[in-house]
């Protein structure tokens, strides 16, 4: 079932175009019954709404989409930036039953699911940071966080937020990433329909946490390793003790990061951020 509902916000929105349920539903086909999706007009941040308050499990995928986010968040507790009209933000709900296999890597198989509904739309050259950024050229278009919480009888739901820039404005600083943004408008020259697009990812994005909750990352891990953008390159890791320097292997069959460091030794990194650094 797909639905939109106004959050009352203190300050009067921007004019944006209403979402088209219609057309969503019927770009989702026969995959519209997988999913109950819920369009807001602002909310503080979707992945927080869901956590909050756990929809109730009745065999779908529960997604809240935000015409406009007011606190979105990204990983280690940083901010995710959004303009008015300028971003699709969204976060689904999945549940994964007790003898599912633990969602080490989830984050990578939804980047995987987002790179090939991105292809498909048209995008060349996408590639996947570890642990959870789509790229393309090499500049960031879009991000992804996990979050994941027990539910009786050991199973567990991920609560899975993605923000993707559609149009930036020609003003927008986002602090730390300056000139290595970019959106789709870039990307394709004009960007579909916020319907087309989410109805593209979500598309993508079932059948492969479909394979994630029956197997785990181990079979999409080939398919992650041929979209690694740093993948034989210097890279630096920072964030979690000290930092490790070394040539990025790629990822392990969980999806820990694989780094070869001077002394010819492999590291399994689980946890931190990324960045390229200069060849010795």
């Amino acid at each position: 079932m797909v639905f939109a509902r106004r959050i009352p916000v203190n300050s009067p929105p921007s004019p944006i175009r209403a979402p088209d349920l219609t057309a969503l539903t019927a770009a989702l086909g026969s995959l519209a019954a997988a999913f109950d999706i819920d369009w807001v007009e602002e909310c503080a941040s979707t992945n927080s709404v869901l956590l909050d308050s756990l929809p109730k499990n009745d065999g779908r995928a529960h997604v809240l989409v935000a015409t406009r986010q007011n606190a979105g968040r990204g990983r280690r507790g940083r901010q995710w930036l959004a303009w008015p009209g300028a971003s699709l933000t969204f976060s689904v709900q999945w549940r994964f039953p007790p003898d599912a296999p633990a969602p080490a890597g989830l984050s990578l198989a939804v980047g995987l699911a987002l790179a090939n509904a991105l292809e498909k739309l048209g995008v060349s050259a996408v590639t996947l940071k570890w642990p959870n950024d789509v790229l393309v050229h090499g500049a960031k278009l879009a991000g992804i966080l996990v979050e994941v919480l027990p539910e009786r009888g050991g199973a567990l739901t991920a609560v899975i937020g993605i923000g993707l820039n559609l149009a930036l404005p020609t003003d927008a600083v986002i602090p730390g990433r300056e000139g290595n943004v970019t959106d789709l408008a870039c990307a394709l020259g004009k960007p579909p329909t916020r319907e087309t697009l989410l109805a593209a990812i979500l598309s993508e994005l079932h059948p492969v946490l479909t394979t994630y909750t029956d197997t785990g990352f181990a079979l999409l891990r080939n398919a992650w390793q041929q979209r690694n953008a740093f993948a034989g390159l210097p890279v630096r890791i920072s964030g979690e003790g000290s930092d490790v320097t070394g040539l990025c292997l790629g990822v392990d069959e969980m999806g820990a990061l694989l780094v070869r460091t001077a002394d010819e030794s492999t590291h399994r990194i689980y946890a931190g951020d990324v960045s390229l650094r200069s060849a010795p």
